[in-house]
């Protein structure tokens, strides 16, 4: 289990236990049910919703409360349970911890470590663990089981009584309750070696290999590739028991490395050029030239063994092709990748959508929960506290837009993951632009470092307040729509004139951002009278205010109506084109429309 876990308070006497489950998981972080337990690390309003959310996330639950509310919450939303995080229910009064979901991810070892702290019962059901003490198709962190379509029929074997013979050694499988014997027909082999598996044979390779790499800028994908997989073949080993991929961080932003790293499910780690120059005494094939062009005798060898430590060895030479070098490092033990050199950093450039949970996408919850650190204006990661509880904030006022993207840029640049927050969608009218312009920028012109340069952009789509209001009224952008900022502070007001004009010549309808802000009180102003000249005074306008938030309101008004003291910084207006309508419901509701031209057609058929 590597994320941290969300321990769920429903009711007040349920605080207690939960606390003492936080006492025993070092980085668990308490989520309340705000309305009756406040004043806990993080509190929700909707419990359903803040499940599937954390669930979503990848987030490990631990609900202090009945097993039903988990279940109805997370049964939409179950799909692979090779990916799910662990689920668990705890009982009020801490007797009972029962594992619901991710039982081989690590919620039975989990339920088991609660149960201990609380004096309670493991209420652990899959087979293998009860009757002996393992999960072969499950192994533990540092093993990757080459053949898993066999082991439920060997597990099924297993429970009907037959022996088993162990090839090789493993802690885990020492500690089970197996019946181990020589002779038996079932068969574990424990190897990082390649070995023929079957429906009699379960083959776990321990993850015992670095595969060092280095290359050309530019190398081809399929010449590192193929020159890493024959060396693995031509030398007997499994590429199972490859750990990471390890290169010199000049390389981390190397399309064929991490490229590979991929291929093979593994992560791809970087070290700088002191720390593998510090390995030049173990160097099989030193060279002048690497050290004279990048600062160390060697990349690929080096980077082999600074990955495995001063107790492994080089377990393969350097072996080259006209672009590419590979080496492979063989360590004591099974490696922890998050222990080797660091990773190419990563920023998510995450739009959360307005603000609420049901609004904010799967993927923008995962990356969250996945950053090292959350970087964005302070009120946006207030929005989503509960997801980010516990990991280092940084919080930037309005108007300090550049900093806040370029100190996300370079703490990324420095092998962290991080998550630079939006509302909305973070690539309209927010800081998606503004990151690729920092990136596209020479650094001696206002860009980022080279390191910063380096690193993986992700970005998560997010629900833009235009789609929010658009939702909330209606369908007012059925048909052909544009956006405009109405803010002056980084286009010239002469530019965005022109717009208005070209969008009321072209009867778009038009979602104005930035429609107003204390000091700003005359654009609405005169985008209104541009629009009168085009289009009729009873024009539908949408206002809607703090969407997805506490507060929302939505409300029509007309063109000729509208007013500047009825629109505030947090308000979004939409405007009709000459076609756009505004209808009441029978219940009295008004929703607003723009027909996309399907009248000809209805009419035809009459």
């Amino acid at each position: 289990m590597d994320a941290s876990a969300a321990i769920l308070v429903l009711t007040p006497a349920a605080e207690a236990t939960a606390r003492r489950v936080a006492a025993a998981l070092p980085g668990a972080t308490l989520h309340g049910l705000a309305h009756r337990v406040p004043g806990l690390d993080a509190s929700f309003a909707e419990t359903l919703n803040h499940i599937r959310s954390l669930y979503q996330a990848g987030t490990p639950i631990i609900g202090v409360c009945a097993s039903g509310i988990l279940i109805r919450a997370l049964a939409a939303v179950i799909s692979d349970k090779r990916l799910e995080p662990p689920v668990l229910a705890v009982s009020e009064d801490g007797a009972s911890v029962i594992p619901l979901l991710g039982g081989h991810r690590g919620a039975n070892s989990l339920a088991r470590q609660i149960a201990e702290a609380l004096d309670g019962h493991a209420g652990v059901t899959t087979a293998g663990d009860t009757a002996l003490g393992i999960a072969l198709d499950s192994p533990p962190a540092g093993w990757w089981l080459a053949n898993p379509e066999h082991a439920k029929g060997f597990m099924a074997e297993l429970l009907a009584g037959a022996p088993v013979r162990i090839e090789g050694n493993a802690e885990w499988i020492a500690r089970s309750r197996l019946a181990v014997s020589d002779k038996a027909d079932l068969t574990i082999c424990l190897t990082e070696e390649r070995r023929t598996s079957d429906d009699k044979t379960l083959v776990y390779h321990p993850r015992r290999l670095a595969v060092g790499v280095g290359c050309a800028r530019g190398c081809p994908a399929d010449e590192l590739s193929a020159l890493v997989r024959e060396t693995l073949e031509a030398e007997g080993l499994a590429e199972g028991a490859v750990a990471c991929i390890a290169t010199l961080d000049l390389k981390a932003d190397e399309p064929a490395m991490n490229a590979l790293a991929d291929a093979l499910k593994v992560p791809l780690r970087v070290f700088d050029a002191e720390t593998l120059e510090a390995e030049m005494p173990r160097l099989e094939n030193p060279s002048e030239v690497v050290f004279a062009e990048v600062g160390c005798h060697g990349v690929s060898e080096g980077a082999a063994l600074a990955a495995v430590g001063p107790q492994g060895s080089l377990r393969v030479a350097k072996r080259k092709t006209a672009n590419a070098t590979v080496a492979v490092a063989l360590s004591l033990a099974p490696l922890k990748p998050s222990e080797v050199g660091r990773e190419r950093g990563r920023l998510s450039v995450i739009g959360i959508g307005p603000g609420r949970d049901d609004w904010r996408t799967p993927q923008a919850s995962r990356l969250l929960a996945e950053a090292d650190e959350i970087v964005g204006y302070s009120l946006y990661l207030d929005l989503v506290a509960p997801l980010i509880q516990g990991k280092p904030r940084h919080a930037f006022p309005l108007g300090a837009e550049e900093e806040r993207v370029r100190f996300a840029l370079e703490r990324a640049g420095e092998g962290r993951s991080v998550a630079l927050v939006s509302s909305g969608d973070a690539g309209i009218y927010a800081m998606g632009a503004l990151v690729f312009e920092l990136l596209d920028r020479p650094q001696a012109d206002g860009g980022v470092s080279d390191a910063a340069r380096r690193i993986e952009v992700t970005n998560a789509p997010g629900i833009s307040a235009l789609q929010a209001v658009s939702a909330l009224i209606g369908a007012p952008l059925g048909h052909d729509f544009c956006t405009i900022s109405l803010s002056d502070l980084l286009t010239p007001w002469e530019a965005i004139e022109q717009r208005l004009k070209a969008a009321a010549m072209g009867d778009f309808v038009i979602a104005f951002y930035n429609p107003v802000s204390k000091r700003r009180r005359t654009q609405l102003a005169a985008a209104r009278e541009i629009l009168l000249a085009h289009r009729p005074a009873d024009t539908p306008v949408v206002l809607g205010f703090n969407l997805g938030r506490e507060g929302e309101t939505v409300r029509v008004t007309t063109l000729a109506a509208l007013t500047v003291d009825e629109v505030d910084m947090l308000t979004t207006v939409l405007v009709g084109s000459s076609a756009s309508r505004a209808v009441m419901t029978g219940a009295g509701k008004p929703f607003v429309y723009t027909p996309r031209g399907y009248a000809k057609r209805i009419e035809e058929k009459l």
